[in-house]
Order: structure tokens, then C-alpha cells, then sequence
């Protein structure tokens, strides 16, 4: 009795288990997963010598899906890779996987997650470089330049 009970129990914890892992993935979920793709080509793209010309050509990005200025960056990384002057470059499936990778990125947070993403920054510099400096709202910079 007491082996069909742990039977019974261990079948509704695996399929618990199996339950949660269907879940539908969230917008904010989704947008993260595709930033860390992008990224992950980028770097394969700039490693490889078959590519490394590519890239050359391609802006530097530095993907931080809480940055408001996102939604331009994407657009005119996008327009790079759909114009790309090098037509071998074209041809490269690093670099049509990464064309629509970002492409989805653009329209998922265009379109899907609109309203859904909070954005802690607007430094739009910081997308270029890596490097993000703190912006002070005004109430904070008044304390700053009273303090001094």
C-alpha cells in the first residue's frame, strides 16, 4: 500500500514539474532570452575569421533591454544588417540568423511588450560603449549642488 502511494505521489510531483516548465514565457522573459542570443552571435561574429570582416562593418552594441533609448538602437542596427555594403557578408548565416534575431527583438518590443518593459535609463551612449553612467533626476542634483 504504502509503494503505491509514493507511486502515486512521485507521478504528481514529475508532472507538476512538467506543468510549470509549459508555461508560456512571459514578454519581459522572452526579451531577455533574445538580448542574450544577440549578444551571443555578435560575439561568435566577431570571433570568427570567417566573419570578422563582417563585423567590422557592423556598429558596437551593447544590449540592456532596460534602457528606453533600446528601441533606436535596434532599428538602426537593423538597417545596418539589411544594408550591408559587402554583399558576401549578406550571404553569411551568422549574419542573416543575427538579422533575424534583432528583428525579432525590434518588433516583440515594439509591438508585443510595449507597455509591458520599465526602463531604468535613458542613456543612450551606454549602448554603445558598455558603460553606463548614472543620470540624477532633478530633485537629486539640487541636493548634490547644495551639498557642495
Amino acid at each position: 500500500m504504502r509503494a503505491h502511494v509514493r507511486l502515486i505521489s512521485f507521478i504528481f510531483i514529475v508532472s507538476l514539474i512538467w506543468f510549470t516548465r509549459c508555461a508560456p514565457p512571459t514578454c519581459y522573459s522572452r526579451v531577455l532570452v533574445l538580448s542574450r542570443e544577440i549578444t551571443e552571435i555578435l560575439d561568435k561574429i566577431h570571433k570568427s575569421s570567417r566573419t570578422k570582416t563582417c563585423a567590422e562593418i557592423l556598429p558596437k552594441m551593447f544590449l540592456d533591454v532596460h534602457n528606453s533609448c533600446i528601441t533606436t538602437k535596434l532599428r538602426d542596427f537593423l538597417y545596418v544588417l539589411q544594408n550591408l555594403p559587402i554583399e558576401d557578408c549578406k550571404e553569411k548565416p551568422r549574419i542573416g540568423h543575427l538579422k533575424r534575431r534583432v528583428q525579432m527583438l525590434y518588433n516583440i518590443i515594439n509591438r508585443m511588450c510595449y507597455r509591458d518593459l520599465v526602463y531604468f535609463t535613458d542613456d543612450c551612449v551606454a549602448l554603445e560603449t558598455g558603460n553606463s553612467s548614472p543620470r540624477y533626476t532633478e530633485d537629486r542634483l539640487q541636493l548634490l549642488e547644495e551639498e557642495n
